[in-house]
């Protein structure tokens, strides 16, 4: 069962749908043009209801099956923030906002939802009720979570929730999924470590920080090389360094910044408490002090195993049988979908983009080839998991 014959004839407005959004970039939870917009579409075409102001700026549609919705209920989760990226590209529909643009194809994600519920209001071939839910605040906002916190589970009665992202490097009408975890946890620290600065011609004066700081940043290395489990996945990345403003001063403070990534809570536990232990331990041995803050964001997106099956089957019947990875390797990037993932049963699958330029790249730009794709896979999962009677 390939692409829907009515989401094919339907593709190119959803493709103007989604250049205008690429148009007009909103970042984390300031989408309130996009949010304005989805909640018009959706009310056009006749979901049952419209809800807005989820999760501060998220919109649910809820449309009901030919029966009145009497079967089960299923999430389909789209996002909708740009990233603070200034766009370099030569489109036509190049983003009008300095320092804005759609750089992770949710753009993309959120015109194929309302592709699928333009569908799925019109046939009603399905006994049950979609919920259609877009989100704010996906790139480090925590808008997923945002929206769970505000009761989206339990008003819309959702009892699995599926998701999607584009993938660069996979081809168009392909997709890739795995059971267990998907995408890693991702967390963050920031140390300032305090020593004795000084002048830079008498270091047997100071406690050099630089020196101490670069120490801490050798050491952290060991964790994942000698503490994780070399079966187990994990990386611990220094990604800011700063101190001292000038040549001949010694600072009194250096701070470093950097982020954890870990695929389960065992490590991501192991990982927060070496770090402590590691960057302590340093400091002390050079006569300096240490502050380690610590903080756990997005959990791992975890697949269920029946419904990642059931995706992938589905996934199948749109794409074909060769057409689906059903064991491609966890990325160690973030997505909090995850969040949804913790309250209900359900999974999250990479849609082909194509050969482009990969994610969060000032190139990058989704391939609207991927749409009928996207929209059916939407559909099918509707359709195939609440059969209409």
């Amino acid at each position: 069962m390939p692409v829907i014959n009515r989401v094919a004839a339907l593709s190119d407005e959803i493709a103007e749908w989604r250049r205008d959004f690429h148009q007009n970039p909103e970042l984390l939870f300031d989408v309130h043009r996009t949010a304005g917009i989805v909640a018009e579409k959706l009310r056009a075409f006749g979901c049952d209801e419209v809800v807005t102001g989820i999760g501060r700026t998220g919109v649910v549609g809820v449309i009901k099956g030919k029966r009145g919705g009497s079967g089960r209920t299923i999430g389909l989760r789209a996002d909708m923030d740009a990233l603070p990226i200034e766009e370099d590209t030569d489109l036509p529909y190049k983003s009008k906002v300095p320092g804005r643009m759609h750089a992770c194809g949710h753009d993309g994600h959120t015109a194929m939802l309302l592709g699928a519920a333009k569908y799925l209001a019109e046939t009603r071939n399905f006994d049950g009720t979609a919920v259609l839910i877009f989100q704010p605040a996906e790139e480090g906002g925590g808008g997923g979570d945002a929206m769970v916190k505000d009761g989206l589970m339990e008003r819309f009665g959702v009892q699995e929730v599926y998701g999607l992202h584009n993938m660069p490097g996979i081809p168009i009408g392909s997709f890739a999924i795995r059971p267990g975890p998907m995408m890693a946890a991702a967390d963050r620290f920031d140390i300032v470590i305090e020593g004795k600065g000084g002048h830079a011609a008498r270091p047997h004066e100071c406690v050099d920080t630089l020196l101490v700081a670069t120490h801490v940043v050798n050491a952290l290395q060991s964790i994942v090389a000698r503490n994780v489990d070399p079966l187990e996945s994990a990386v611990v990345s220094v990604c800011s360094f700063k101190a001292g403003d000038t040549y001949n001063v010694i600072p009194q403070t250096a701070t470093l910044m950097g982020t954890v990534r870990t695929l389960t809570e065992a490590v991501r536990d192991l990982c927060e408490a070496r770090i402590k232990a590691v960057v302590e331990a340093v400091c002390a041995v050079h006569g300096a002090r240490a502050q380690i803050d610590y903080r756990r964001g997005y959990p791992v997106t975890f697949n269920h195993p029946e419904q990642t099956a059931f995706m992938a089957r589905v996934a199948a019947e749109v794409g074909g049988d060769q057409a689906v990875d059903t064991g491609v390797p966890p990325l160690m990037g973030a997505e909090d979908f995850s969040y949804m993932l913790e309250q209900r049963p359900g999974a999250y699958i990479f849609l082909g983009n194509g050969d482009t330029a990969g994610v969060h790249h000032p190139k990058y730009d989704f391939n609207d080839a991927a749409i009928p794709y996207g929209v059916s896979l939407w559909a099918r999962i509707v359709e195939t998991g609440m059969p209409a009677r």
